[in-house]
């Protein structure tokens, strides 16, 4: 007993099909390979640890601007301190900063942490409106406990 169908119509499929699908494997694993540098992936600042996030790899750092942390300099850039209040992160950008940037308001910063771990930016998004709050920070922030929706969504530990 043989596993090839008996008709010759169903054995030219069958070898139609066995010979397409590695060329479409081997596709699908070469697009996969050369996407890899070109993916960004969504952390919170407690989770930027040396091991995790490398320098130089490519990521979006999402969290709460640190009140009083803001310091612009002469040369139009901007360093500041982000929190999920498990972690905290410095940023450094160069650049305009979005009209809805201020403190204690959520941000999602783009760019690769440096050997000084310094997050040193390429774009800076800020939040919509005033209850807007990127969905992995909120969710950071309740598993934190940290979420406060009758306060606007998030606030500060009390010492």
């Amino acid at each position: 007993m043989s596993w090839l169908p008996k008709s010759p119509k169903a054995r030219r499929r069958l070898w139609i099909i066995l010979a397409a699908a590695p060329v479409l494997a081997l596709a699908v694993g070469l697009s996969l390979y050369a996407m890899k540098d070109n993916v960004t992936f969504f952390y919170s600042p407690s989770e930027v640890t040396e091991e995790a996030v490398p320098a130089g790899r490519n990521i979006r750092l999402g969290g709460l601007v640190v009140m009083g942390s803001v310091e612009k300099f002469n040369d139009g850039s901007v360093k500041f301190d982000v929190t999920d209040n498990a972690g905290e992160a410095t940023v450094l950008f160069h650049g305009d900063l979005p009209d809805l940037f201020r403190e204690g308001q959520g941000i999602v910063a783009q760019g690769q942490f440096g050997e000084d771990r310094v997050f040193k930016a390429t774009q800076v998004l800020a939040k919509h409106d005033e209850t807007y709050m990127p969905p992995e920070v909120a969710e950071r922030l309740k598993q934190t406990g940290e979420w406060r929706p009758e306060a606007g969504g998030y606030a500060p530990k009390e010492n």
